[in-house]
């Protein structure tokens, strides 16, 4: 309390100070009224203080004064007020609020501003009655020297205490209520959250295509740099084709990382020319314009289809219908189904690998299948197959995913007017 005192005493004086051109425009109005001349320089009127607070509630509500009154509350008072987000407009919520919180810090600062004022002036001139040795003219007494001098003196020490309790209780009543009438309503909170819980999904988004690029590339190094060791002596040809998919997947996997991680230092803000509203409209292709901000590049989609499978160095037979009617959204979270389903094809399934994509019936249907008894069998305990599934469900689809009498298959049903 002692610690606090000073800087919450000169809160209540900020709020005396900003009461003052109210009380003097009042002063002046009732003056005018009455047809009396005005004393502004003494605006000590209860019937004008009474009449100004409306005005000041008035104020708060019209004015932008919140952010002038949390730096007060954090800075002077010391209450801990929680920071408003930003809102495009202001609430009539939001307004009500800061018109109360400034109509108190007004009315008790003007109280306190006032008694300080009058008190410390008052305590000082009594202080000095028994020094001054002759009979003094106080508060329409006369007050003569000795012990009547001394009593005046003690009673101004007194006033001066009861000033300091009121302005410690002021202090403390306008810190109390400066969280719940400065910080944020129910609506800021509410929009808070969600703000929250769209960067929590803007992340999981960015975790899930970083298993699926990442894992896709070390899968297509091991597996090539396998092959290239097996091979480099009598066929130099096919190794220095398995180190050319290596290089590329690994490119690949770099590119990835660094727009993840440059996303992520960005704070997961909208960047130009990626939709995070799951629009349908766009077809297929990349988004041509690019940031020249670091590790920021547009997303893949289905017409990125032959990059993946060159870079994943397996033997694939295409099938691929038009997909130039298909939504971006639905786009980009296909090639991402195929770039695991065709990793997952190299780890559990063996030789080629057979790759269809099409729209057939108002869906898009993708197919990833090979033969059973890869170098890797059973399940590796990733997050595979379960990515594909979120992927799928946030689309309304339907996914198939695991060891068949045809080999191991991947198969996945994604409606093209599904928003996730």
């Amino acid at each position: 309390m002692r610690k606090n005192l000073p800087r919450r005493w000169a809160c209540l004086v900020l709020g005396g100070a900003l009461l003052m051109p109210y009380m003097m425009v009042g002063v002046l109005v009732a003056a005018i009224w009455q047809g009396e001349d005005a004393n502004v320089l003494l605006p000590a009127q209860v019937g004008v203080f009474v009449a100004v607070l409306p005005v000041v509630a008035a104020t708060g509500l019209f004015l932008p004064v919140r952010a002038l009154e949390v730096n007060a509350a954090q800075g002077l008072l010391g209450a801990h007020v929680e920071t408003p987000p930003r809102q495009a407009g202001r609430s009539w919520q939001e307004r009500r609020r800061t018109a109360a919180w400034f109509t108190l810090h007004l009315a008790i600062g003007g109280v306190v501003s006032g008694c300080t004022l009058a008190i410390v002036p008052f305590t000082v001139f009594t202080l000095l009655l028994p020094i001054v040795g002759a009979p003094t003219p106080m508060l329409g007494a006369v007050v003569t020297p000795g012990w009547n001098a001394v009593m005046w003196a003690l009673g101004g020490l007194a006033t001066l205490a009861a000033l300091i309790v009121l302005a410690a209780g002021a202090g403390a009543l306008l810190a109390r209520l400066a969280p719940v009438l400065l910080g944020p309503t129910p609506e800021e909170r509410l929009a808070a959250a969600e703000k929250q819980a769209r960067t929590l999904a803007e992340r999981n988004r960015l975790a899930r295509e970083l298993h699926d690029s990442v894992g896709h590339a070390l899968s297509v190094v091991t597996l090539q740099a396998a092959a290239a060791g097996r091979v480099l002596d009598h066929d130099p040809g096919t190794a220095r084709n398995a180190l050319a998919a290596i290089e590329q997947s690994a490119r690949a996997a770099l590119d990835d990382l660094d727009h993840v991680l440059g996303v992520l230092r960005d704070g997961g803000r909208d960047r130009p020319g990626e939709s995070t509203d799951g629009g349908t409209g766009g077809g297929t292709g990349r988004d041509t314009g690019r940031d020249t901000g670091v590790g920021r590049r547009p997303q893949a989609t289905l017409a990125d289809l032959d990059d993946l499978i060159a870079a994943s160095g397996a033997q694939v037979r295409q099938e691929i219908g038009d997909l130039t009617g298909v939504p971006a959204v639905v786009s980009r979270e296909g090639y991402r189904i195929l770039q695991e389903a065709l990793t997952n094809a190299i780890k559990h399934g063996q030789g080629p690998v057979r790759l269809s994509a099409g729209v057939r019936g108002g869906e898009l249907r993708l197919e990833v299948t090979n033969a059973a008894g890869g170098g890797t069998a059973g399940p590796s305990g990733g997050r595979g197959v379960a990515g594909m599934r979120e992927r799928v469900r946030l689309l309304n689809g339907d996914l198939d995913a695991g060891p068949t009498q045809a080999g191991w298959t991947v198969s996945a049903r994604l409606p093209l007017r599904s928003s996730p």
